[in-house]
């Protein structure tokens, strides 16, 4: 197993995140608070009263720092209106500038102001100096309506026009959420990377786990959380588990096998005195059965050895296989494909696509064998002419000594071995292996091995 790092767990996954988001909000708070100190507060768009005076005559002020001003024509007089102590005299300001009574302006607050800063109004009176307006006190900051009434009894309302992009103190909120995301984002990198790293490592274990229980057991000194350390030895410990589970039932089988041709020889001994009939319909049992013990053990002993991983190739392997046994007289044929290189084991890989070939040549008539890749995983197809298999056997085939009547019966078969290895033998290279009933007709044995 390849090792990422080295120490001891010195805190926990807990203690880890939490000092994240408290690093985060104590980060994104300093951020906020030293803009806010540093820059000056927004400042609305503001506009005197003569400004808006000449909106209602018709002569629009030309503004090109602030929202230009709009008059529209209402039914009704705008709502709510402005309550204050200076209200009376804009809306008196506001009538003798149009020749109209008190009584016919009205001046209301259509949203909330964006600020309640001091210094705001302080950078309005600063600007409005700069233009030369001291002798105009009074001013709106928008947004805000102001009402006259018609002599028809409707209202000419202006207003500073709608923006459709967002104001500067909205801007200016949107640049301290991106600023402080882009200095968190480093950090939050690191601190990710390192969370994330033993998850990685753990999913090659279990991986390799799933091709060889017997494989590197993962470091006990992990540069980790605490909860990393407990997860390594509960891991540890459970591939040791499997380990001796799976040794200790393959030693189970093999005794038992084993243990049984003592028994079988001293059974031929005994029907030698029986009579020809008999004796024949006897011995051909126990040849039966020492067929499947012979089987049996091959099997344990090529499940429970170890595995020498080398680099070949897929298509050359194939071709070679049906080439011996096209000159025993079978109808084999591999297609010319592209060159696909694994990590296997020859001799078990070699088992396993001769075990289907010879299955596609017994059962189907003649076999048909081609190579192909993907992303992540080479593929290896064998098709056959035979009757397929129905679809609730299509699992039942890989069972050990699991055999279908009457086409698959023993004197046109095995004794059910077959398809249990090559089964076995594609899951210890981490593949599977699958048979699909061609809508034509025929078989098709897929096995499916990772790159």
């Amino acid at each position: 197993m390849r090792r990422l790092w080295s120490g001891r767990p010195t805190a926990s996954l807990f203690g880890r995140l939490l000092t994240l988001i408290g690093i985060s909000l104590v980060a994104s708070q300093a951020i906020s608070m030293f803009m806010i100190f540093n820059l000056p507060p927004p400042a609305p768009d503001f506009y005197r009263l003569s400004e808006v005076a000449q909106t209602f005559l018709g002569n629009p002020p030309n503004l090109t720092e602030r929202r230009p001003l709009e008059m529209r024509i209402a039914d009704k007089a705008p709502f709510p209106p402005m309550e204050g102590r200076t209200i009376p005299e804009m809306r008196q300001k506001l009538a003798t500038l149009l020749g109209v009574r008190m009584e016919d302006v009205v001046v209301t607050a259509s949203g909330r102001l964006p600020v309640s800063d001091r210094r705001v109004f302080r950078i309005i009176r600063d600007r409005i100096a700069r233009e030369g307006g001291l002798q105009e006190e009074h001013f709106l900051i928008a947004p805000f309506d102001v009402g006259v009434k018609r002599p028809d009894g409707r209202w000419n309302v202006v207003r500073p026009m709608r923006g459709l992009g967002l104001d500067p103190w909205q801007q200016r909120l949107i640049l301290w959420l991106a600023l402080s995301g882009l200095a968190l984002a480093p950090v939050a990198y690191i601190f990710a990377r390192r969370l994330a790293a033993p998850f990685r490592l753990f999913a090659e274990a279990a991986e390799q786990l799933g091709r060889d229980p017997r494989g590197a057991r993962l470091p006990v000194s992990l540069k980790g959380t605490a909860e990393i350390g407990v997860a390594v030895s509960a891991f540890n410990e459970m591939q040791d588990r499997l380990r001796r589970y799976v040794e200790d039932r393959t030693a189970m089988v093999g005794a038992i096998a084993h243990d049984l041709r003592t028994p079988l020889t001293r059974l031929r001994f005994r029907i030698e005195n029986l009579p020809e009939e008999a004796r024949a319909k006897m011995a051909g049992d126990l040849d039966q059965m020492e067929e499947m013990i012979t089987a049996a053990l091959t099997f344990v002993r090529d499940a429970s050895g170890p595995a020498e991983r080398t680099p070949l190739e897929l298509s050359s392997l194939l071709e070679s296989i049906c080439d011996e046994m096209a000159e025993t007289g079978a109808d084999t044929q591999a297609a010319l494909g592209e060159k696909v290189i694994i990590e296997g084991d020859p001799v078990a890989l070699r088992r396993l696509f001769a075990n289907l070939l010879e299955n596609a040549v017994k059962f189907g008539g003649r076999a048909r064998a081609r190579v192909y890749r993907d992303a992540a995983s080479a593929y290896v197809e064998i098709e056959d002419d035979g009757p397929g298999i129905p679809s609730e056997d299509a699992e039942r085939v890989f069972e050990p000594f699991y055999r279908r009547e009457p086409s698959r019966s023993r004197q046109t078969g095995g004794i059910g071995l077959g398809l249990a290895v090559v089964r076995s033998v594609a899951r210890g290279h981490g593949g599977d292996v699958v048979m699909i009933n061609r809508p034509d007709g025929g078989l098709t044995a897929r096995v499916q091995l990772p790159l």
